[in-house]
């Protein structure tokens, strides 16, 4: 089964057993950076100096990408010049990682449960319901960050968001986070992709990196 970044990420911060978010700040502002990656990789958008242009408007045929795409091109229709990626993150961090665990949903791969916290409060959790997309997900992260292997631009990218946002643990629990840190740094900025593509992992990277340093500031000020 073939996901999309953002699906990937979510799986990463989903608690298996329980469906909780982890990390839940640092998630959001990667999957909709994932969201916005595959975009790029799909030709509908372009990242280039921190902005961003749509391309082509054309439907890709994934829902959760066509529905981004939609809302990315009337948001940049009406700003009259090319915005800057981290405008759009931040307008979408907040509404990306529910449209993207519906998207989960509907494959089968985790599934929503309702309850009440102390009788009154609502929440819901998305426990995994279906690990080969998420087994499958971890192998290739291991096989590039912890053995060595060539990344294709899709994981490149991947890893670059994961190292940006620091979400670490999530992809390798148990592992030495100094230690994978260097080498997804590494992997992110191999020669990997075409000369577009590893610009938008660049600056995505960089704006992942931004966004969690002014996180923990925000959260220990």
């Amino acid at each position: 089964m073939t996901i999309t970044l953002a699906e990937e990420l979510a799986l990463l911060s989903l608690d298996d057993g329980s469906g909780e978010a982890r990390e839940r700040r640092s998630a959001s502002w990667a999957v909709a950076g994932g969201i916005l990656l595959d975009l790029v990789l799909a030709g509908r958008v372009s990242v280039s100096g921190g902005r961003l242009t749509v391309t082509d408007e054309s439907p890709t045929g994934e829902p959760l990408l066509d529905g981004r795409l939609a809302l990315i091109a009337a948001w940049t229709g009406r700003r009259g010049r090319a915005p800057k990626v981290t405008e759009w993150l931040t307008k979408d961090q907040a509404e990306a990682p529910a449209a993207t665990v519906a998207r989960l949903c509907e494959r089968g791969l985790v599934v929503e449960e309702r309850r009440r916290v102390l009788g009154v409060f609502p929440v819901r959790r998305y426990p995994e319901a279906d690990g080969s997309a998420e087994r499958e997900l971890r192998e290739r992260l291991r096989a590039v960050v912890l053995d060595g292997a060539d990344p294709d631009e899709r994981t490149a990218g991947l890893i670059a968001l994961v190292h940006g946002a620091g979400l670490h643990r999530l992809a390798f629990p148990g592992e030495p986070r100094k230690e994978v840190a260097a080498r997804m740094e590494k992997a992110a900025e191999g020669q990997w992709a075409g000369e577009g593509v590893r610009e938008a992992i660049r600056d995505m990277g960089a704006v992942m990196a931004a966004v969690t340093v002014a996180t923990i500031v925000a959260a220990t000020g």
